[in-house]
């Protein structure tokens, strides 16, 4: 086992594993052992240990048996051949018993940290809104992936190799004895061998690092250009794209294949070496050994049992030769998981929420706000200084850029550069996308907010679906308990009148809309405000339709950061 615990820093010794990766290894690594299932993983790993210990120990003693069985059958003693087959049968037989457990009990450690880990990165993600800091922020492909096949790489392959270099230490220390007893040359041979090989071993499959990285993020990239055609099928077909599409993936194709070609000419090179290595193996035991036994020196079961000795021995001290592919394979999966985690955590805390003042009136209030573009810092809006009071109706208009920033510094926080917001407590305002987010589930999930599933009768769910002229759509799609992709099954302006469900249904103090009058006819627009206003929800809708009499004032928004503050009409 040569440098074995720097083999993988010395493959991506020209790629991007560094330090930080190896850091946030051990801090993963320790992170389970002292977490809540903590205990229960050191006791599996023990467990695991103590098998690595008695497979050595089986393995050592099978190679005394096999060569006393050869020695027997090389003398023609029948009663010593038959009692060492015998034996050598009960130690086979134990050792496929320990093989099995030590694989059950790995894939059941396995599982269970993968667990762990995919919770507490889906958890991290979605943290203090990460997930949209990691997508605005644009250096990070496929968080998706790293999530889910990264992470189970991860814990699998951690696992493995780790279980590997522990194995290999005990097949050292087990045969190190038996290979010196036999002959101190083929000893020193074996070390020799598995050192050069090593040296050769990591100069050819350093590029695999990389490569692997790379193809990762390439198949990525494929099957993510394939959910888009799915996601999008309709329009798709309707505005004829499959020709534009099609060069698309094409080109990612081509991609992937000529990534997937220098992995291949890479292992082609390394094939050559690691097998004639792998065939050294089985040579060199008889050449040493053989002169041993012409001369009587030994017995003739000590050939096979040298052979033995020195197949585990150099196996142990040759795992760069023999894992090369899975090091890089994994070197890669490293590097992946730790950009994401160095992702999230340089996206930094979350911007400055607006904050609630819990001994104030409710209300939404803007002081002394400032707000830049975060492209080019371009002013968009100066020292806004407003307050809207519960009952009033604010229309927001104005550049569409400024409306935006308005409404994310609204609802996320984002952009602002001087000034605060004032705004209700979380569970009373609700926030309308210009786009409504469905996703699949049953129509009621859609509308009952999260925690008041068991608050909301359904008596009063279709009354309010009536009133906004839903009953028809919920008719056609089968019932409130009924599961779908609505996204594909509702129309756009469904999708946002169940979104003025949901608020209806909730009865926030305010209400904060983006263009809902986009996918609405001014006539839905005006019905779905009307309700909010007869349920003395406070709405902003920021752009889109001026419905008359819907406003009590509004928001204009200039070019140039210019704002005025007018009555509605």
């Amino acid at each position: 086992m040569v440098d074995a615990a720097r083999t993988l820093e010395q493959l991506a010794a020209n790629g991007p594993l560094r330090r930080g990766v190896w850091t946030r290894l051990l801090r993963a690594m320790r992170a389970v052992v002292t977490s809540e299932i903590g205990g229960k993983f050191r006791l599996m790993f023990a467990t695991i240990l103590l098998l690595l210990v008695g497979i050595s120990g089986l393995n050592v003693v099978s190679s005394y048996v096999g060569r006393d069985l050869m020695t027997a059958i090389e003398q023609r003693s029948h009663s010593r051949f038959v009692s060492m087959a015998a034996l050598y049968v009960a130690v086979f037989a134990a050792l496929t018993v320990a093989a099995v457990l030590l694989r059950f009990i790995e894939e059941r450690l396995a599982l269970l940290w993968r667990d762990w880990l995919t919770r507490g990165l889906v958890t991290q993600y979605l943290a203090d809104g990460a997930y949209l800091r990691v997508k605005e922020g644009g250096g990070l492909g496929n968080p998706d992936q790293r999530i889910a096949d990264d992470a189970r790489s991860f814990t699998g392959s951690t696992l493995s190799f780790v279980l590997i270099f522990v194995n290999a230490a005990f097949a050292i220390v087990a045969f190190s004895g038996v290979m010196w007893s036999i002959s101190p040359m083929l000893f020193a041979v074996a070390v020799g061998y598995a050192a050069l090989g090593s040296g050769f071993t990591v100069l050819l499959g350093r590029p695999l690092v990389r490569l692997n990285y790379d193809q990762s993020d390439r198949e990525a990239s494929f099957r993510s250009e394939l959910v888009h055609v799915g996601a999008n099928a309709e329009s798709v077909a309707l505005l004829q794209l499959e020709g534009r599409l099609g060069a698309r993936l094409g080109r990612r194709i081509d991609a992937l294949v000529a990534n997937a070609r220098r992995i291949i000419a890479v292992n082609r090179n390394l094939s050559f070496f690691t097998n004639g290595y792998a065939y050294g193996i089985q040579l060199l035991p008889p050449l040493i050994v053989g002169p041993l036994f012409m001369r009587g020196t030994v017995e003739f079961g000590v050939i096979t049992q040298s052979a033995m000795a020195f197949a585990h021995l150099l196996g142990a001290f040759s795992l760069i030769v023999t894992q090369i592919q899975q090091l890089s394979s994994y070197a890669a999966v490293l590097v992946r998981l730790g950009r994401l985690t160095a992702a999230v955590e340089e996206a930094g805390a979350p911007p400055r929420l607006p904050s609630v003042d819990p001994d104030g009136p409710e209300q939404l209030s803007y002081d002394d706000l400032t707000l830049r573009s975060p492209s080019d810092g371009e002013l968009l809006v100066a020292k806004l200084t407003v307050t809207i009071p519960t009952g009033m109706r604010l229309l927001v208009a104005g550049t569409d850029e400024a409306r935006r920033a308005l409404f994310r510094a609204t609802a996320l926080g984002r952009d602002a550069a001087e000034g605060r917001i004032v705004r209700p407590a979380p569970e009373r305002i609700l926030f309308l996308p210009e786009r409504p987010h469905v996703p699949p589930g049953t129509v009621r999930e859609l509308l009952v907010r999260s925690g008041h599933e068991h608050l909301v009768p359904d008596e009063a769910i279709h009354a309010v679906l009536d009133k906004l002229g839903l009953e028809p759509a919920l008719r056609r799609v089968g019932g409130l308990q009924v599961e779908g992709d609505w996204g594909h099954s509702l129309s756009l302006s469904e999708q946002q009148l169940l979104a003025f469900a949901r608020v209806l249904l909730a009865v926030p103090a305010f209400a904060v809309m983006q263009s809902p009058g986009t996918t609405l006819a001014p006539e839905q627009l005006s019905r779905a405000l009307r309700l909010l206003s007869e349920a003395n929800i406070t709405y902003l809708v920021f752009g889109g339709i001026d419905v008359p009499g819907a406003y009590d004032a509004v928001l204009e928004l200039h070019a140039g950061g210019t704002w005025g503050f007018r009555n509605g009409s």
